[in-house]
């Protein structure tokens, strides 16, 4: 079991690294237009947002509207140090999105606490109240540039580096939220989700679990607020409103609640989408909208994941076939 468990993660370490190869090398090679080159950054941001949120949205079942407040916080947090320290690349950038992320959690401990104890609605209005208030502040401070956005931030030196730095980020986002949500805590977080009163019953620390989840998005949040600013070399308040929050929400939602690999698979989709469909002018909007109600209306069609539940059995099935075949090869020799 343990050697079958070992012999999987090595192959999804395979294929993360071809994939990683492989965009690099159509980088380097020119053969992604540079439209599309400047893609992979946000595509990147995107799966972090949505898998982050989806510890909270789809893990622990609590409807928060404010991860584009926590995103801010990150970003001016992080990209501020970036401006006003003059360090070297290797350390700076590192130290910018461990800021970044710190700050954002701290906002989520000092949100958390007191908006948790709210459920449903009331949760989801506070929390955009959050993110609006953040925007509202952070506009009207000088230091942070105020509404003409923070300016200087160090960019990255080219697109190939840029990648690497988002796709590292990226997989250790990933790696974390996925073994967080398989450990012990993990289990205790699905189990506030499914039934608050019987994860009480059992002695499972509610308020402290929900915090963990709260915090951990806010932190992946905020590195993501870092990884921005670093992209665009400017921040402006206005680029986290309640907009950027709903964004990340359907991401979440068409992914699937509760699958990390559906909400990759949703940012990547979302984001490509419109710049896919650029070409059809005044098409665009209204294909994106129907695509978009497509994938709602097929993850909430019950035939469908029937569909999808019969052929992840199939290929369970087809697991112990093939081991029998080669066990009776074994024999036969």
């Amino acid at each position: 079991m343990k050697i079958k468990k070992h012999l999987k993660n090595i192959i999804s370490i395979c294929i993360v690294l071809a994939l990683y190869v492989v965009i690099l090398l159509l980088v380097q090679a020119g053969a992604l237009s540079r439209h599309y080159q400047s893609l992979l950054v946000p595509i990147g941001i995107n799966v972090i947002l949505a898998v982050s949120l989806n510890l909270t949205v789809g893990f622990l079942g609590e409807l928060t509207l404010g991860h584009a407040g926590f995103m801010s916080v990150g970003a001016y947090a992080g990209c501020l140090f970036s401006v006003y320290c003059d360090l070297p690349a290797a350390i700076e950038f590192p130290l910018a999105l461990l800021i970044g992320g710190i700050a954002a959690a701290v906002f989520g401990i000092i949100i958390g606490i007191p908006v948790l104890r709210l459920k449903g609605d009331y949760l989801a209005i506070v929390t955009l109240a959050f993110g609006e208030i953040i925007r509202s502040v952070i506009t009207n401070l000088d230091f942070l540039g105020g509404a003409g956005g923070l300016r200087g931030i160090t960019k990255y030196k080219s697109t190939a580096s840029a990648f690497t730095a988002v796709f590292v980020v990226l997989v250790l986002t990933v790696i974390i939220i996925r073994n967080l949500v398989k450990s012990r805590h993990g289990r205790a977080i699905c189990s506030i989700r499914d039934n608050v009163i019987a994860s009480e019953s059992v002695g499972i620390n509610v308020v402290f679990y929900k915090l963990l989840a709260f915090v951990t998005a806010a932190f992946f949040a905020g590195i993501a607020g870092v990884l921005y600013g670093h992209n665009l070399g400017i921040l402006k308040p206005n680029t986290f409103d309640f907009n950027k929050s709903i964004e990340i929400l359907v991401i979440v939602v068409l992914g699937g609640m509760g699958s990390i690999t559906g909400s990759i698979i949703s940012a990547i989709v979302i984001t490509l989408l419109p710049e896919v469909l650029r070409g059809l002018e005044d098409y665009r909007l209204l294909i994106y909208a129907v695509v978009l109600i497509a994938m709602m209306l097929l993850n909430n069609n019950p035939k469908f994941n029937a569909l999808k539940d019969t052929l992840k059995g199939k290929l369970l099935q087809l697991r112990p076939a093939k081991k029998a075949s080669d066990s009776a090869e074994k024999e036969a020799d």
